[in-house]
């Protein structure tokens, strides 16, 4: 999914955000490819190679980002016609679990 079909309220999301859903430990690398728009793999393979030569001020910087990064709202991201079909469908009230 590319960072351009990211719509809240029909705004792209911008800033660094934590991605949970796809990170491992607290989403701060699938932030960091999110927002530049890198694979998160790539992100993840620097922040080994750098915890190797900079331990301690690796850790620091991944520490700093999981506080001040906020988590990544859940947003809908896919086309605004299906998304109000579903909201219709919502409040209709017409379905049954069969």
């Amino acid at each position: 999914m590319s960072r351009g079909s990211w719509q809240s309220d029909n705004r792209a999301l911008r800033g660094f955000y934590r991605d949970k859903e796809n990170g491992w430990i607290f989403g701060v690398c699938a932030g960091v490819a999110g927002f530049f728009n890198f694979r998160t793999c790539t992100v993840r393979l620097i922040a080994v190679i750098s915890l190797l030569f900079a331990f301690w001020f690796t850790v620091l910087i991944y520490f700093a980002a999981t506080l001040l990064f906020r988590e990544r709202p859940l947003i809908y991201a896919g086309d605004s016609r299906e998304s109000d079909f579903w909201r219709t469908r919502h409040s209709d009230g017409n379905w049954s679990h069969s």
